[in-house]
């Protein structure tokens, strides 16, 4: 029987996940479906492979990190070509994303030892004879679970970080992206052959659940805050640690003293890079009553100017996970039949596969355009009186992934106060590209965080060492403490702490 596929809507048929393009409908590759045994198996080769991996050393898994990247590196188009072909995203954007991808791996690498490295810290006065030791352990094996609209930076934001902490990982890419998943866990094996430390298991959310029952030490999730909830559970059955970066409906403020050329392109490609399916996204804009008008007017006429097809060097490519079509077509009915007007777009920007630029105002707060996550190029823009209205309407969502704020004099006050895990000041979204910099969100947008020193330490534990070094001048922890030493105890505590 002939199996009959929707484009981009991932089929499983003959023990087959059969990924395809949603734009063109070709058949971008077929991968074997991983069973529940299939999982668990895959979960004991990395255990195995972890001794070996940990074995290593720091200066190992650097030699063979540091090998992987430049694969990805000198095979960039390749790979760029292959998310073209799976996901319709446009080549440059793409390449774009591996660059950033590169870009973290790169930077994990080279920091692992001096982020989780062991160190001597001082001890206080009442322990004095005892020294201090601090490292940072590898959980074992971590499991990924990645998402579709980023198939390359997103995953290997814990993949790479995970991998440079010393465990080994076993990564189950999105059902729309598998194949640009197991391109480069093909390529880790080119670098890394004699064990299994990074393995791909491919399926449908039943694998993913499987995952998280396979008896990993750690599971990071990147997805929709309604399946991080499933995540939190499944691994909350085995006290199983996790780290969730789930969705977002991110803003960007516009203040009285903005450049607005810079604010309007940046909040184009915010809210319309990768055709708007972006956790980070821009999708609301609230922007203060003297620049207004004048802010929409640039706006619309970028947002205008973008191409929108199956080309590869189209702007917008298609929307990847057809299913969200009805979702982006749903909020921009509810916000113009709720008073709202499209001053770009609207409904007849929803011509599927494609959705083309559609810009809202006059959109009332409580609209599901406003409220919900969209993951489409639309972008909903509210004209307030001030920064502190503008603060009070981006902060009144329960997501809080990032943010934007574009001014002068007072955008880092308004950054700071912006209930989100991350912000960018006359930019958008720049700081995911910061491999420095910590990501992650708060409230509905999930917790724990991926890139940095703080990305480094979410895959390792910390291991806290004390070592006696002397004998006890004042003996504290001891049953063999005397009265006129608890007495000298009291005195020096009244002496160094009494007073405020």
């Amino acid at each position: 029987m002939t199996t009959v596929h929707v484009p981009g809507v991932p089929v499983v048929a003959d023990g087959e996940l059969i990924s395809t393009n949603p734009a063109t409908g070709d058949e971008a590759g077929r991968l074997p479906v991983a069973s529940a045994a299939d999982v668990a198996r895959a979960v004991e080769r990395a255990r195995t492979a972890s001794a070996w991996w940990i074995g290593l050393g720091d200066a190992g898994r650097r030699e063979r990190l540091l090998r992987f990247r430049a694969v990805l590196a000198n095979r960039i188009t390749e790979l760029a070509e292959v998310v073209n072909a799976e996901g319709g995203k446009p080549v440059a954007e793409a390449v774009v994303e591996i660059v950033s991808a590169i870009e973290h791996l790169d930077w994990a690498t080279r920091n692992a030892r001096r982020v989780l490295g062991p160190r001597q810290l001082r001890s206080r006065l009442i322990l004095a004879e005892f020294a201090a030791h601090l490292e940072y352990q590898p959980y074992g094996v971590v499991g990924v679970i990645g998402p579709w609209n980023y198939p390359v930076l997103t995953p290997l934001g814990s993949i790479g970080y995970a991998l440079a902490a010393g465990n080994t990982v076993v990564f189950k890419p999105s059902e729309y992206t598998p194949v640009a998943g197991q391109w480069y866990v093909d390529a880790f094996a080119e670098v890394v052959p004699e064990h299994p430390v990074l393995q791909a298991v491919h399926g449908l959310g039943d694998v993913g659940a499987a995952l998280c029952r396979a008896g990993v030490d750690k599971v990071a999730f990147t997805g929709s805050t309604a399946t991080a909830r499933k995540v939190m559970a499944a691994c909350a059955e085995t006290l199983t640690p996790v780290l969730l970066e789930s969705g977002g409906k991110d803003a960007m403020i516009v203040d009285t003293d903005a450049d607005l050329d810079a604010a309007a392109e940046a909040a184009v490609w915010g809210g319309m890079t990768n055709a708007g399916q972006t956790c980070i996204g821009i999708e609301r804009i609230y922007a203060v009553a003297p620049v207004y008008d004048a802010f929409v007017a640039k706006v619309v006429e970028r947002a205008g100017r973008l191409t929108v097809g199956a080309a590869g060097d189209a702007d917008l490519g298609p929307i990847t996970m057809p299913a969200q079509i009805d979702i982006i077509r749903r909020h921009i009915d509810d916000a113009l039949a709720r008073g709202g007007r499209a001053v770009l777009g609207g409904p007849d920007a929803v011509q599927p596969p494609y959705v083309r630029p559609t810009i809202l105002v006059d959109v009332p707060e409580d609209s599901a355009a406003v409220r919900e996550e969209t993951f489409g190029p639309t972008l909903t823009i509210k004209k307030v009186r001030d920064a502190n209205e503008a603060l009070t309407l981006a902060n009144a969502l329960p997501y809080g992934l990032g943010g934007s704020v574009f001014g002068q004099r007072r955008a880092i006050p308004i950054a700071r106060r912006l209930r989100s895990g991350m912000a960018a000041i006359n930019s958008t979204i720049t700081f995911v590209g910061m491999s420095t910099l910590p990501f992650g969100g708060v409230g509905d947008s999930g917790f724990g965080r991926i890139h940095g020193d703080d990305g480094l330490r979410e895959f390792a534990r910390s291991k806290a060492i004390t070592r006696r070094r002397g004998p006890s001048v004042l003996p504290a922890m001891t049953f063999d403490r005397t009265p006129a030493q608890i007495a000298r105890i009291v005195k020096l505590v009244k002496t160094l702490y009494g007073r405020s």
